[in-house]
């Protein structure tokens, strides 16, 4: 009996043993934008099918509005470790990983296949590739929309001219200020969250979003003049620290890169899909969108793809990509 004793002690011992190396793995998920967001759904998305390819080996909990930090401080947070992943706007990113900046310059993408051309591609890749120097692996790109800029009442925007010397809120990102500087408005860096309040109380005249994220924001009631130059369609990506992504097991690994993929796919059709509908919306609750040429806000920007020399050789990559 007390051989036989023994013998199940070791057994039990064993099974635990092995149910530890298998153990279920948590990954923690900053999200800056609300729960009824395109791209939030989306991370929902990847959480579920990592939860599916794993079969429970990993899982995902996605932390969306901004529960872990706005983007600057989701990205911080990701390199040091403190959380897993971050999904983020390129515009941000190319702070930390300045080739990044290249899909974040205005006007550098003809329309939507020239840019998915681009992101799915050799440059994209590469772009993608350098975060690794900073600590973080990046997934394959998503849509976050073309930016327009959108005003107070009383402050409609007709033409670049009535741009001049308006307060715009930008992300805080070097070449998102120059834009609007060359465009003559006054820049103002500030993180989302504090964008709707700012608008409000006239601290800023304006800001500049897709619709998804005007009208999610609810910046369209505090801004109700909207101005389609399409002057930025930088992409939004997932990236995940370096270190706990080596630290998985291959399996795991492998699951995380597919279930990102699919996510990505899923989320760029949902996000052009909701862009439409979000700008009946704004219609519907009688914003003035006016639609322009915006041959002259090119123009007033040109001077930029001069100033940011290291980005040059994609930029000609980007221009004769078909």
């Amino acid at each position: 009996m007390k051989r036989a004793s023994l013998a199940t002690v070791i057994a039990a011992a064993a099974l635990l043993a092995a149910g530890a190396a298998q153990a279920e793995v948590v990954l923690r998920l900053a999200e800056n934008q609300p729960d009824d967001n395109p791209v939030t759904i989306a991370m929902r998305e990847f959480a579920k099918l990592v939860d599916e390819k794993t079969k429970g080996g990993v899982k995902v909990e996605v932390y969306a509005g901004a529960q872990l930090g706005q983007e600057p401080e989701t990205i911080e947070q990701t390199q040091a470790g403190i959380i897993d992943l971050a999904r983020v706007n390129s515009v941000v990113l190319a702070n930390v990983s300045p080739s990044m900046g290249v899909f974040t310059l205005p006007y550098v993408f003809r329309d939507a296949e020239h840019k998915y051309k681009v992101l799915d591609g050799e440059v994209g890749k590469e772009v993608t590739a350098d975060l690794e120097k900073v600590g973080l692996v990046g997934f394959p790109y998503m849509e976050a929309g073309t930016r327009n800029f959108y005003t107070r009442a009383g402050k409609p925007v007709k033409s670049l001219e009535d741009l001049k010397g308006l307060k715009i809120r930008v992300q805080p990102a070097r070449i998102s200020t120059r834009m609007v500087e060359l465009l003559g408005a006054t820049p103002t860096p500030m993180n989302y969250g504090e964008v709707f309040s700012a608008l409000q109380t006239g601290v800023i005249d304006g800001a500049e979003n897709d619709y998804v994220s005007y009208v999610t924001s609810s910046h369209y009631e505090a801004a109700p003049n909207l101005i389609e130059d399409g002057h930025l369609s930088p992409p939004a990506i997932l990236v995940m620290n370096k270190q706990k992504f080596d630290s998985l097991s291959e399996e795991h690994r492998k699951a995380i890169v597919e279930a990102a993929d699919e996510a990505a796919k899923f989320e760029r059709k949902a996000m052009f899909a909701a862009n439409e509908e979000a700008k009946k919306k704004v219609e519907a609750a009688g914003v003035t969108i006016v639609s322009v040429d915006n041959e002259p806000f090119r123009k007033a920007v040109e001077p930029i793809y001069d100033e940011f020399p290291a980005l040059k050789p994609f930029i000609a990559r980007i221009q004769a990509v078909d």
